[in-house]
């Protein structure tokens, strides 16, 4: 199985998601910013970092660039695409998941390992997950501050699209959510990084049933 992962200008944890494919059982793929190819992959990945400098505002420029064209046909099309931190803010920027992330509540960058709850198994990035999982995962960020307006809140739990929630609320995300998914389940953002959390040498494993669900998923 191919997971592709999307390098962007300023993306910093492209090499760690790579890596971490590969320990799941998969062969990881570059995809450059600027090629409009996803060169045959079965999934993909956009990682966390700083695409384009978040010189506008994190993801907003990032979600122009060449390889979004056919990402987000893969994505319409039902294809499993997971985002990452800052690949969660480009999902959000190119529509493909509800809401805006704003800066953190405390105004800091936060960066240190918290506590979340699996709340659905449903999504190919969480089939191999137990419903109410705790996993323990490392933020870093500064604008990871889950935001939507009521009605689309109400939406998101109405229909279970919550697939992560925060058991320590880092950033003032409302309804401590740490993930969302698309209505098709198939597009998930998160702000925790489970590639930073996939060899006992990180001090946890816990980040690599997220990726190993997506394996048994496309290959069943």
């Amino acid at each position: 199985m191919r997971v592709g992962v999307v390098i962007f200008p300023g993306s910093n944890c492209d090499r760690d998601a790579m890596w971490a494919v590969e320990r799941a059982g998969a062969e990881p793929v570059e995809l450059w910013h600027a090629d409009a190819d996803l060169k045959g992959a079965d999934a993909v990945i956009l990682p966390g970092g700083f695409s384009y400098g978040d010189y506008l505002r994190p993801g907003a420029i990032a979600r122009f660039a060449r390889v979004m064209g056919p990402l987000e046909r893969f994505a319409r099309e039902g294809g499993p695409v997971l985002g990452i931190c800052n690949g969660f803010q480009v999902l959000c920027e190119a529509h493909l998941l509800p809401g805006a992330l704003l800066q953190n509540r405390g105004l800091r960058f936060v960066c240190r390992r918290v506590r979340v709850r699996v709340e659905r198994t449903d999504t190919p990035w969480t089939a191999a997950c137990e419903m109410g999982e705790e996993l323990t995962l490392p933020v870093a960020h500064n604008e990871g501050n889950y935001f939507a307006d009521p009605a689309t809140l109400a939406r998101l739990e109405e229909e279970g699209r919550v697939m992560l929630r925060y058991l320590e609320n880092p950033n003032g995300s409302a309804n401590d959510i740490a993930g969302v998914c698309s209505e098709d389940r198939n597009v998930v953002g998160m702000m925790p990084h489970p590639e930073r959390a996939s060899d006992p040498l990180l001090g946890s494993e816990d980040g690599l049933g997220i990726l190993r669900s997506v394996l048994a998923g496309v290959r069943a």
